[in-house]
């Protein structure tokens, strides 16, 4: 399996990768929504784990630009918001699933279904 993790916080990408790493043949790694769809377009990972609020471009309006080019994304936001607004906006951009950072472990069934 290949996993993107769009993270801007470094020390939360490591802990992510930590915990997806046996299940991932590849992990690539960035820090905004432009970057993702440069990468995503080269790779085209398996999941995307991607941060809602970052700089630049955020996860919001990346996962839309990745989606509406490959629909067969599977995009997994990983978010410290619990905001219902923030849920239904991610599910609108084509998320599979949205949890909350401080429940990391909760990625591991969802990417192995």
């Amino acid at each position: 399996m290949k996993l993107l993790i769009v993270e801007d916080n470094a020390r939360m990408r490591r802990m992510i990768r930590q915990i997806v790493s046996d299940c991932a043949e590849q992990i690539f790694e960035c820090a905004d929504g432009a970057e993702a769809l440069t990468i995503y377009a080269l790779n085209r990972p398996d999941w995307v784990l991607m941060d809602i609020e970052m700089e630049g471009m955020d996860g919001l309006t990346a996962a839309r630009q990745i989606k509406s080019e490959f629909m067969e994304a599977k995009i997994l936001f990983v978010t410290n918001y619990d905001d219902a607004a923030f849920r239904k906006s991610a599910c609108e951009a084509g998320a599979v699933d949205y949890i909350l950072k401080e429940n990391l472990l909760d990625i591991l069934p969802i990417i192995q279904q």
